[in-house]
């Protein structure tokens, strides 16, 4: 009886042709286009509300500086003095918010060729650096769980524009519900300081006007110190609520934090260092609920003084206003521009280390303790 024979493949090739085959597969990665995020049209109310408040005493110190400086003072010097200065602070200020309503804040997973400063024309990854990535994505923070993406370094998702921002400040209503990111903050931080000087050389000259209609008050007209009141009233109110503002975020310039970091003190437990792999109950790193009343204290205590960018305050205003060019610092002073680099990676303080470590150590022990 003749052996019986197992039964060959359905389909052969010859190794010419599997050759072939190989040398047309190309390695073509193509980005995920997502939607954008539509707002719906009341997102937009504050920012109407914002553009209101701007304009709101223009009429009124118009008619402070025709009735007081023109026709009692006699002034026309002074006059064209006032209006230069309040419409420069005014153009500045909506030069400012123009680029943090235009500008994208930092588009953490854009695709390479919508990335400024990207050197290949083709906007496409190697696959040899796709795959061989130095960054480890299942570290905690590097990974965007909601958008399914690597989430680089001071990189934060948004939850109300659905996506995550590089070296997202915070998100802000009253400027169409946008959020300040790498590529907005400087303008954003300009914003502020025009409207708060705005406010102030407003409610100066108002309070100018008053203390000389109390002093001559039949020189001037009957009302004249009525708006001179409001102005000074809304000048002082705002330059306190917006000082306040602009002052808080010059110190976080000066001292390299954004307001996420500065008011999230438990951000620091996904920096510590490794900790031990026996004596305590912790995970590596820390997570914020397993942490017990004592080290939430530790935590709260250390995050004070343990400034993981902090490079002194000349080379923190460096990193957000810098420039390049040799007359870079017009367009700074003109709309505050944007920060320099890439947004995903920034030196960090060479004593930081030291301190997250002693900071974690401090934690295992009393961990170890209970």
């Amino acid at each position: 009886m003749a052996p019986r024979r197992s039964p060959g493949p359905l389909l052969s090739f010859t190794d010419t042709e599997l050759r072939s085959a190989e040398s047309t597969i190309v390695f073509n990665p193509q980005p995920i286009e997502t939607q954008p995020f539509k707002k719906p049209w009341y997102y937009y109310i504050p920012l109407f509300g914002t553009i209101f408040l701007i304009l709101a005493p223009h009429p009124s110190l118009l008619y402070v500086l025709v009735t007081f400086h023109l026709q009692t003072l006699h002034q026309p010097v002074l006059f064209i003095t006032h209006l230069l200065v309040t419409y420069t602070l005014t153009f500045l200020a909506f030069s400012s918010l123009i680029v943090c309503l235009a500008r994208d804040p930092g588009p953490a997973n854009a695709p390479p060729s919508r990335m400024e400063g990207n050197d290949r024309e083709d906007g496409e990854m190697d696959l040899r650096e796709a795959l061989l990535s130095d960054t480890d994505f299942s570290s905690p923070g590097r990974w965007c769980r909601k958008c399914w993406a690597p989430k680089p370094e001071r990189a934060h998702h948004c939850s109300i524009c659905d996506r995550c921002v590089l070296k997202m400040d915070h998100h802000c209503p009253w400027i169409g519900a946008k959020c300040i990111g790498h590529r907005t903050y400087p303008a954003f931080v300009h914003f502020l300081c025009c409207i708060t000087l705005l406010c102030v050389y407003v409610a100066i000259v108002a309070v100018n006007g008053l203390l000389y209609a109390f002093r001559n008050p039949f020189a001037v007209h009957e009302f004249t110190p009525v708006h001179e009141i409001v102005l000074a009233f809304t000048g002082g109110v705002f330059s306190l609520i917006i000082g306040s503002f602009a002052c808080y975020h010059i110190y976080l310039i000066f001292t390299n934090q954004t307001t996420l970091e500065n008011i999230t003190p438990f951000m620091l437990l996904r920096h510590l260092p490794p900790l031990p792999r026996s004596g305590h109950s912790l995970s590596d790193p820390p997570l914020e609920p397993e942490l017990s009343q004592a080290q939430r204290r530790i935590v709260k205590d250390a995050h004070g003084h343990i400034l993981i960018y902090d490079l002194g305050w000349r080379q923190n205003f460096a990193q957000v206003f810098g420039w390049n060019r040799k007359y870079g610092w017009l367009s700074r002073l003109w709309c505050g521009g944007a920060s320099m680099g890439d947004g995903k990676t920034f030196p960090r303080n060479p004593r930081a280390e030291e301190m997250l470590a002693r900071l974690a150590k401090e934690l295992v022990s009393v961990d170890s303790d209970r």
